[in-house]
């Protein structure tokens, strides 16, 4: 395996379900703790471990709200954007979809164009200075009901406020008693605006929640969708349709959407012909990164490195990446694996 971690580490790779407030470091979230001492968060990196051990996906939801509320003007956005960039960079990540959540900042008091203008300002320097490149996938988060849908289309189809590198839509928050379909009008609207649609379906219920997903929202790539593992027929639907799972296996575990690694569906899903690529989900809450979530993939897929290899291919032909620059990161991969094997 110290190898196989070594390829892993400096293998050019993407990532496409990666949560933009999740993705904060302990030493970001204690930094803005520290600017809004009201916070419960704690202002010890340290002390952030035991902050975040979860009881259950519920309580994880209570604590991510937690951090979110740490995020009060657009430098804080700005901020946030740019360190996340930073980690992607350190992990040789090249491109990554990263879920926003607009409402959650906008119904704390950010205006809409401060918000867009912050994050598109931390994308841009982000790809010139540190070779990252940054999209947008702008989600509803579902406990916040239909209020949060509209607010969420509104922006994410506002072409003047100028969210030059948002190219999808999605679905976030818990699944139990948020039931997909009462959101299709608002996809219909993003879909409409050439927007792509990635709902979460599928991690803490049933198949049926994936169904609803594609049968409502018009499912593209699926976040998460575990449990489609559970249905034969849904299991097949995917692989003809070629329709993705972003899967995320630590942050199943640390959720407790999934028991444990060993019990994991992701064997089951390739398997099956299901289309995969490996994400991090809220890394640092879950104590993971992309590389680490690699290894475990090598690990539950019994993998060398041209079967990760293979992974990281996967996720840039799933990206909503256009076909050149798809090429080109595809070159970059080939010619990382041609440079190990010499």
């Amino acid at each position: 395996m110290p190898d196989l971690t070594t390829f892993i580490a400096g293998l050019p790779k993407a990532e496409l379900h990666v949560h933009h407030v999740g993705s904060a470091s302990p030493r970001i979230v204690a930094e803005l703790a520290s600017r809004h001492p009201d916070s419960p968060v704690p202002k010890d990196p340290d002390a952030l471990r035991d902050f975040f051990t979860f009881r259950d996906f519920a309580h994880f939801i209570e604590l991510y709200l937690s951090v979110v509320d740490l995020i009060r003007d657009a430098s804080d956005i700005r901020l946030l954007t740019y360190e996340v960039a930073r980690d992607m960079a350190r992990q040789n990540i090249r491109y990554a979809e990263l879920t926003v959540t607009p409402f959650s900042s906008v119904r704390r008091g950010i205006p809409d164009a401060a918000f867009i203008e912050a994050i598109e300002d931390a994308r841009r320097a982000a790809e010139k200075e540190l070779g990252v490149v940054l999209r947008w996938s702008f989600d509803i988060p579902g406990e916040a009901g239909l209020e949060a849908a509209e607010e969420t289309v509104r922006i994410a189809t506002d072409s003047s406020l100028g969210a030059d590198g948002l190219v999808s839509f999605g679905l976030g928050g818990p699944e139990i008693g948020v039931p997909r379909p009462q959101f299709k009008p608002y996809f219909d609207r993003a879909l409409a605006a050439g927007l792509h649609s990635v709902p979460h379906a599928g991690e803490t219920t049933g198949p049926q929640t994936v169904w609803d997903a594609l049968t409502d929202l018009r499912a593209e790539r699926v976040g998460h969708g575990t449990s489609a593992a559970e249905d034969p027929a849904l299991l097949a639907h995917l692989a003809e349709r070629g329709i993705p799972l972003e899967v995320c296996p630590t942050s199943n575990v640390a959720t407790r959407a999934v028991e444990s690694l060993e019990a994991h569906p992701l064997r089951r899903l390739v398997e099956a012909g299901v289309q995969v690529s490996i994400n991090s989900d809220d890394p640092p809450m879950f104590g993971t990164d992309l590389n680490t979530e690699y290894a475990v993939a090598a690990q539950l897929l019994d993998l060398d490195e041209t079967g990760v290899a293979d992974l990281a291919r996967n996720a840039v032909r799933m990206s909503f990446l256009d076909a050149p620059a798809k090429g080109a990161l595809c070159d970059e991969i080939d010619a990382y694996v041609a440079a190990w094997q010499r």
